[in-house]
Parts: C-alpha cells; sequence; structure tokens
C-alpha cells in the first residue's frame, strides 16, 4: 500500500495536477483520437508520460506531484490506466509521488465499491474526476451515493471545471459537453456534504466568477491553477489568489499539457505577495492532503 515519503524540508513546489497518459504497456489514457487533439490544442511537449518518466522529472526539481487518470470508459468506450497500477508503482516513487484514483460515476454501485478498495486497500490519497469527459453531472441525485461514499472516506477529490481542450476542434466537440463542467454545478455537493474537500481543477473559463463564489462561500472549496501558464490568469484569480482566497488556492500544472517549468517561470513574473507564494506553491496543498 502506497505512503508518501516526501521530504517536505526540502519541497520547492507540490503539483496538485499531473496526468499519467501512457501505461507500463504503452496504453494510452484516451482514444487516439483525442490524445491527437488535445496534443494540438495544448502543443503539448516529446516528454515521457510513463509514472517512472514522470516520477523523475519532479524528483529532479525537488517536486512533488500527485498523479492520476480519468476512468470514462463508460462515455469514451475506451479502457482507462489502471488507478490500481498507478498507486502500486507510486509506492516505488513514494518521495515523488501522491496517487489519485478515478472511478467511473456512470457505473454506480461498482463505482463506489471501487473507490473504497482504492483507498482502503491501495492508499490512494484522493479522486479525480472530470464531468465533461466522463458524461456526468455533478449534481445529479445519481451521483450523491458516490459523493457519500468519498466523503466517509475522508479523502479529497480534484473536479475538472471550466472548458477543456479534450476533444477541442472535433465535429460537436466529439459529443462531449461542457455545462457539466460548470462549477456552479458543484455548489450543491458543497452544501450537501460540508466535510468533502472539493478542489475546482483550472480557471474556470468561462466561468470563473462563479468558481470564486462558490470557492469564497464554501469553507470546503479549493482552487487548482493548472491547465493554463500564470501569464494568462484572469486577473479576478490573481486578485482572490492574493487576498481573500490565498488559503485555498494551490499549484497545478496540467502535465503534460501544461510543463511545470514554464508554469513557474511564468509565475515568478505574478504580482503575488512573497508571504503568499509559499501556500500557493506547497503549503496549502500540504495542509489539505495532511502530510505535514
Amino acid at each position: 500500500m502506497y505512503r508518501p515519503e516526501i521530504d517536505l524540508d526540502k519541497l520547492v513546489a507540490l503539483d496538485i495536477h499531473v496526468h499519467i497518459e501512457s501505461g507500463e504497456n504503452g496504453e494510452n489514457s484516451l482514444p487516439e483520437d483525442l490524445v491527437a487533439a488535445a496534443a494540438k490544442y495544448f502543443k503539448t511537449s516529446d516528454v515521457g508520460t510513463d509514472l517512472a518518466s514522470v516520477a523523475q522529472h519532479f524528483r529532479e526539481r525537488d517536486m512533488a506531484a500527485v498523479v492520476f487518470t480519468v476512468d470514462a470508459s463508460t462515455a469514451l468506450g475506451h479502457t482507462p490506466i489502471s488507478s490500481k497500477r498507478i498507486a502500486e508503482q507510486a509506492s516505488d516513487h513514494a518521495d515523488a509521488l501522491i496517487p489519485f484514483g478515478s472511478v467511473d460515476p456512470l457505473k454506480g454501485t461498482a463505482a463506489i465499491d471501487e473507490a473504497i478498495e482504492l483507498v482502503e486497500d491501495y492508499g490512494v490519497r484522493g479522486f479525480k474526476l472530470h464531468p465533461t469527459v466522463q458524461g456526468f453531472d455533478p449534481s445529479d441525485e445519481s451521483v450523491r451515493p458516490l459523493w457519500e461514499a468519498i466523503d466517509k472516506l475522508g479523502v479529497p477529490v480534484i473536479i475538472h471545471t471550466g472548458q477543456t481542450g479534450i476533444g477541442a476542434g472535433t465535429p460537436g466537440g466529439r459529443g462531449l459537453k461542457l455545462g457539466y463542467s460548470n462549477p456552479i454545478l458543484l455548489d450543491a455537493v458543497y452544501a450537501d456534504f460540508p466535510s468533502l474537500q472539493i478542489i475546482m481543477a483550472h480557471p474556470s473559463a468561462p466561468w470563473v466568477d462563479e468558481q470564486i463564489s462558490v470557492a469564497t462561500h464554501k469553507a470546503n472549496a479549493w482552487i487548482d491553477l493548472s491547465g493554463w501558464s500564470p501569464k494568462y490568469f484572469p486577473p479576478q484569480i490573481v486578485r482572490a489568489a492574493n487576498s481573500y482566497l490565498q488559503d485555498k488556492v494551490m499549484f497545478g500544472s496540467d502535465f503534460p499539457m501544461i510543463m511545470p517549468d514554464r508554469w513557474m517561470t511564468d509565475f515568478d513574473q505574478l504580482d503575488i505577495k512573497e508571504t503568499v507564494r509559499p501556500k500557493i506553491l506547497k503549503d496549502n496543498a500540504i495542509r489539505l492532503l495532511g502530510l505535514s
């Protein structure tokens, strides 16, 4: 079972949003057409996206990373990279990696059983869900049992919000519905499960104001700043992160779509208070994940 071995004294930053895109046998996390569309949208670098390569990438930078895949097997008809294998392999890189799991909300009780197994038997430290890619409305009553189960497990959830590069530029966006990722749909989940810690992934364009409103109103709401170069952050996100949301905002790159080196270089140019920078780069995530 995975147990973290991260040296917090030497840690420069904790990236809370890192995708494992390649499995140990060369399988992809998404169907080939979506992989190609995402690569074109993000202009991704040619970098190893298997778990061992990711661990070395972050270890060389004195960083740690939360790693995961997304199980959208029902919506996409594609077998995902195994969250169990991610957790098992992360145990060999516990100095640099923190595994999150992913389950398919459309699988009902099977998803709940898998979530329990991933936490209790494999040691995953949280979950990653993507409403648009997985094809579910997070506010729908059918998802409520899954929220209840994760809440009882006592681990956080990263949920994609805002536009996605997955399917971008394809006919009909490959059938993926952006509206499922409006952060206002999470407001009811925060309200009904006040101890469930949910991280809204990415500056939620075009719903950034809704995202900030929810994060301001709900104590169990967090934001990760992945998927964007900081020089393109909406100004209201920068103001909030620099002031009243400074204890709830975290560094995330969205590796391999955005590389941590680029994110850190551009973040250095932002007008962020020196007292706030370490909170965003690592302290808030350390606290949320219970690593201190």
